[in-house]
């Protein structure tokens, strides 16, 4: 079922900068994400609407899309959590955001300040609004393999989300191993067990962190599994503030790889994703998780 084509969604303007102590500025924020754009990327999660006092490194959301290129070619996503959010994002001119269910009431409580019901009533009103907008509304459902509070989190609670999901509107669920504790093999029976409850014009995602160091096989299961999109951030910076000891997405650039070398096509273009990588550890005044960067391509082309 391994596609010949898959989508690669950059997240480091969000997710990989949300937990980072360096504080970047509006104007790194939108080089990070036209250095993506320059790279191949078409898709970019490049802002929360949250308020700054929990979330600060999210704290100019607006400035970010009012300094970015308006591009046909490339789509801006936003985090929503709730209906305020909405209104800023809707404000902004965002054609698509993505909305977190956590999967786990405890998680949910401190990532969100609400129950999983709470989160997911939310979603449904949002994806109303979102529709009648003319704007793309998808979902992330968090801790689908893992949750920090309460451990192992049940298969049938995950599929349950994404039917209402679905029923609400969404036109992507994705599912997030949000402290990076799946295998392959979570991965294959969880987006199986998914997959009946999509409608055949919602598309399938995953997001993978590599707190265990299994995010990269992870993805591969998830690209066997003939998932739509993948979910990565350059470097492999990241991981969320309120789950304890989570650490980064898996690197873009490294992920580009593992599919340029498995034939499966992203539209990427690895030299300059890891021309970026130095300028990343630079604004952040240390080295990065990612490997492709400092070991180079195979077979080496000159620039890598």
């Amino acid at each position: 079922m391994t596609k010949a084509q898959v989508e690669v969604v950059e997240v480091s303007p969000r997710d990989g900068l949300q937990a980072e102590d360096v504080l970047f500025s509006t104007d790194a924020k939108v080089e990070l994400i036209n250095r993506a754009v320059d790279a191949g990327i078409r898709r970019v999660e490049v802002c929360s609407f949250v308020h700054p006092g929990r979330v600060p490194q999210m704290a100019d959301a607006e400035a970010v899309l009012a300094a970015l290129p308006d591009r046909d070619d490339v789509t801006y996503v936003g985090l929503v959590l709730n209906q305020r959010g909405f209104d800023r994002a809707e404000a902004a001119g965002l054609r698509e955001i993505n909305c977190v269910v956590v999967a786990t009431d405890t998680f949910s409580q401190k990532n969100q300040g609400m129950s999983t019901e709470d989160s997911l009533a939310a979603f449904e009103a949002i994806a109303v609004r979102a529709r009648a907008a003319g704007i793309r509304p998808t979902v992330t459902i968090a801790a689908s393999f893992g949750c920090p509070y309460e451990g192992e989190v049940p298969l049938d609670r995950i599929v349950d989300i994404a039917r209402r999901a679905v029923a609400a509107g969404t036109a992507e669920v994705a599912l997030a191993d949000s402290i990076g504790v799946g295998v392959p093999t979570d991965v294959t029976e969880r987006l199986a067990a998914v997959r009946p409850v999509l409608a055949e014009d919602v598309a399938l995602r995953a997001h993978f962190h590599n707190t265990r160091n299994t995010g990269l096989a992870n993805a591969y299961a998830a690209v066997e599994a003939g998932v739509d999109a993948l979910d990565a951030s350059l470097g492999g910076i990241g991981g969320c503030p309120f789950a304890p000891n989570a650490t980064g997405n898996i690197p873009t650039e490294d992920l580009a790889y593992l599919l340029d070398r498995m034939g499966v096509g992203t539209g990427l273009d690895l030299d300059r994703l890891t021309a970026s990588v130095p300028w990343i550890e630079t604004q952040l005044g240390k080295a990065v998780p990612g490997l492709l960067a400092k070991a180079g391509r195979f077979p080496a082309t000159t620039g890598a």
